[in-house]
């Protein structure tokens, strides 16, 4: 059991309330080179936590958006093997490795040219702007395709713009898209509208993959809630993820 105390008052939370996951393949625990964790400890604290959970493997994907957070494996490795060592000396035993989601722009495209960071075999995460849908985006996923990846498309319920039309979220999945849902999403995180967002993609079946996306402390606390949202719970135990074939 987990136990979490907020104003004095103990709160239990079920082992198992992350087991329908198996695998988190969407969080940000390297420590130092993006808007994640900040140092190894702190790594430390969050995959023991979701293992405690129920997670039992766990795909780190740090940001690669090149104007921001240039990342690549010259980046992530020291920082990786940090957190690995960290684990070891705790004696956490859990499945821990890291791949990257890559940020579509023009900047996106010569990085094609050496082999990409994969969540398992050939799918690759990738998320595009906030703003606005961008004019290329069908070339940069024929572009990702025709160099033998296939893309999954983070948190698609958060792209705004493609709120009034759900058709524009087929059109991800005909051009090859797997689409992965925020955990943080289905418990309005983000806000309702992204919230409705996420029920509908699920209650179409359109969603293939969740993920925790989890930054920060406050991204944990709003996880645990869903120990309280029995139907949430529900849905989410029963909901056909893929998360458990990577």
């Amino acid at each position: 059991m987990l136990f979490f105390r907020k104003k004095n008052i103990e709160t239990i939370l079920p082992a198992d309330l992350l087991a329908f996951m198996a695998t988190d393949i969407h969080s940000h625990l390297l420590p130092g080179i993006d808007d994640g964790v900040p140092d190894a400890a702190t790594s430390l604290h969050f995959i023991d936590q979701l293992q405690q959970l129920g997670i039992k493997k766990i795909i780190t994907t740090p940001h690669i958006m090149m104007d921001r957070y240039p990342n690549s494996t010259d980046t992530m490795t020291g920082p990786y093997q940090e957190v690995v060592t960290a684990l070891k000396q705790k004696d956490i035993r859990v499945d821990f490795s890291y791949a990257a989601e890559y940020y579509l722009d023009e900047q996106f495209i010569p990085l094609l040219q050496k082999p990409l960071l994969t969540l398992s075999g050939n799918l690759v995460l990738v998320e595009i702007s906030f703003m606005s849908a961008p004019m290329q985006l069908g070339q940069w996923l024929f572009d990702l395709q025709a160099a033998g990846y296939q893309p999954v498309m983070a948190h698609p319920e958060r792209y705004s713009y493609y709120h009034k039309d759900m058709e524009q979220y087929q059109q991800l999945k005909q051009q090859g898209c797997l689409l992965q849902v925020n955990l943080l999403s289905l418990v309005g995180y983000y806000g309702k509208h992204v919230q409705q967002a996420a029920e509908k993609l699920m209650s179409a079946g359109l969603i293939d993959l969740i993920g925790t996306d989890l930054h920060h402390e406050k991204h944990l606390k709003a996880i645990t809630d869903i120990a309280r949202n029995t139907k949430l719970r529900r849905i989410l135990e029963t909901y056909s993820f893929r998360n458990n074939t990577l």
